[in-house]
């Protein structure tokens, strides 16, 4: 408390409306019903109507001259004052210096919000909860904390708001690391479920801190990727026949050198995997949960944390910079709406827009509805051919045999797998529930009980063998299932959709009876079975994981607790990519399992041995 009581009294010297905003950490427990709702504190009180643990942001509000008080521009410090580190005293010193000279200024058409996040449960936790509070005000009874003072008390129990928010920037000092002779900013923009800030907010701060301030700025890279031996060689050839191009026609700008094609590979597969990953990279999620364009900014400087000269030098250029971003968003009349708020990011000022990534995605899904009927029209034809010849025109056999309603059986194939794909996505809530299970134990039981789930559903409702089901159309009925899933995903998360299309479409194609492979000639029927393997390996959503985590992270080490964690940290963050992996992903897998070890009775082939 007596960091914060020192910065409420700075604030309060400046002229500033200050305040206290008292928060619980949040509950990570899972929960089927708050998946696409924010997350809600869930802790314990103690018998005298005190919290057990609480956290303390501090407040100030500057009112602009200029404004009437319906628009705002968020500033947020975060630091931990259970334990302060220098570079946290220098964020809030940075945050100090630029809101002190907000409160002089004459310019001003919007009210300045200076957030002093206590990070202590997390810096998403505290922006979060006052974000929450902001927006939706609770009235909680009992008694949190009784400050000394008549005054103090007032400034906790009087939140104080401003008007809309137009933008939010979220900055901190990070550790010194060594990039040259420059100091570096690195910017966060990714948010949950793939939700990004508008481009300009971006293209702004990269402009100021590059052109004006003279910093380095960074995005999130994928760092196993930068030193990829296969990928250096892959540039290498692109430059190489980009070069010959160039030399045919001077106007293509094909001269990417090979390690700006190696960065900007790895900046895009760390955007598009944070972004498919569905949670934010910092706090600045919580605001576009809001609809509020937010960015978090990492300042990394290359002096040594307590050389006062180089640190004065560092708040000047810091400062300018946040104020130059203030005065951009001040200037505004309206929100951002010009620029893309769907990209991935290949570089600080370089992206690839929606319009050219949904290309290939409707590629590789539009044609998915076509095989399907295809496929559907095959086996029903067939199936008619073969009872037709051996009932001589009895209609009802050939609808009920072999006919047009066989697709009836399909259909309850994969409605049978998608009710055990959804109770296997709810397992976890009950697993949780068990004292002390470590996540080893966790998975184990996990798979357990899916796979006598399935058992059990299958001996109720009947297995897809025990139906006579044809596989074309189980085939014809999984294609359709992730037709339908990816488009839905495609809303949600696009990041999600393109990346599961990658891996589920060819598996999907691919998938063929290892039966009714045997009379292909060696060398057709080694391929189609290797890759038919192959792909129902990848496939499977624990083997997708460790490539994910091997590629992204440099780590190929098997852990069967590694699952369970991963799933956790899903379903805790509410990604919609957990949705996906087991309402999607999941039963596309086993139905492709169920097209490989199908035992190819075709339709009337009882008919024919009788």
């Amino acid at each position: 408390m007596e960091m914060s009581k020192f910065i409420v009294q700075q604030m309060k010297d400046l002229g500033a409306e200050v305040c206290y905003h008292e928060f619980l950490p949040h509950s990570k427990h899972f929960h089927p019903l708050k998946f696409f709702t924010s997350m809600t504190n869930d802790l314990a009180v103690r018998p005298n109507g005190t919290y057990s643990n609480s956290g303390t942001n501090t407040i100030g509000i500057i009112r602009a001259p200029r404004g009437d008080g319906k628009e705002a521009i968020v500033l947020v410090t975060p630091y931990n004052p259970q334990r302060v580190q220098a570079n946290e005293v220098l964020s809030l010193a940075l945050g100090f210096s630029v809101f002190s000279l907000l409160s002089r200024a004459a310019w001003l058409s919007k009210d300045i919000v200076w957030l002093s996040a206590d990070s202590q449960f997390g810096e998403y936790t505290a922006v979060s909860a006052w974000l929450n509070q902001y927006h939706n005000p609770m009235f909680v009874g009992g008694v949190k904390h009784e400050p000394d003072g008549i005054a103090e008390k007032a400034e906790f129990t009087d939140f104080k708001r401003a008007g809309t928010m137009a933008a939010a920037l979220i900055f901190k000092v990070g550790e010194t690391r060594n990039y040259g002779d420059r100091d570096s900013v690195t910017m966060y923009a990714e948010a949950s479920n793939g939700q990004m800030p508008n481009l300009d907010l971006l293209n702004v701060v990269h402009y100021l801190a590059v052109h004006r301030q003279g910093f380095r700025v960074n995005i999130e890279t994928i760092s196993s990727l930068l030193s990829s031996a296969w990928l250096r060689a892959i540039a290498e050839v692109i430059h190489t026949l980009g070069s010959i191009l160039r030399k045919i026609n001077p106007d293509w700008k094909l001269d990417i050198t090979a390690s700006d094609y190696v960065e900007g590979t790895a900046n895009l597969a760390s955007s598009i995997y944070n972004q498919a990953l569905g949670v934010p990279t910092g706090s600045h999620g919580a605001f576009r949960d809001y609809q509020v364009d937010a960015v978090s900014l990492e300042f990394s400087p290359t002096f040594y944390i307590r050389n006062e000269n180089a640190k004065s030098s560092f708040l000047v250029r810091g400062g300018r910079l946040l104020e130059g971003v203030v005065r951009s968003v001040n200037n505004l009349l309206e929100k951002f709406h010009q620029s893309f708020f769907l990209y991935f990011l290949t570089a600080p000022s370089k992206f690839i827009s929606v319009g050219v990534y949904m290309i290939p995605f409707a590629l590789l899904v539009v044609p998915l509805p076509i095989v399907a009927a295809a496929l559907a029209d095959g086996g029903r034809k067939k199936g008619k051919s073969i009872d037709a010849s051996k009932t001589k025109g009895s209609a009802d056999n050939l609808q009920t045999e072999g006919g047009s309603w066989e697709w009836l059986q399909a259909a309850r194939v994969l409605l049978v797998i998608q009710l055990w794909a959804v109770i296997v996505s709810l397992l976890p809530y009950y697993i949780s529930q068990i004292p002390d299970g470590t996540p080893i134990q966790s998975s184990v039981i996990w798979v357990v009980l899916a796979i006598l789930t399935l058992i059990v559903l299958y001996a109720m409702f009947g297995s897809p063998y025990s139906a006579g089901v044809e596989w074309k159309l189980l085939k014809a009925t999984m294609i359709t299932s992730i037709s339908i899933g990816l488009g839905l995903m495609s809303i949600i998360n696009f990041a999600t959709a393109q990346l599961g299309a990658l891996i589920v479409i060819p598996m999907c194609l691919f998938s063929r009876p290892l039966k009714a492979q045997l009379g292909l000639s060696f060398l057709p029927r080694t391929v189609l079975c290797a890759s038919n393997i192959l792909l129902a390996v990848f496939g499977f959503p624990p083997a997708a994981l460790l490539i994910m985590k091997g590629l992204s992270k440099g780590s190929w080490t098997v852990d069967l607790g590694d699952f369970w964690a991963s799933m956790e940290f899903l379903w805790e963050w509410s990604s919609a990519t957990y949705l996906y992996l087991f309402l999607v992903h999941l039963p596309c897998w086993l139905l492709c399992i169920h097209v490989l070890l199908h035992p190819c009775r075709q339709v009337g082939s009882k008919v024919k041995r009788e």
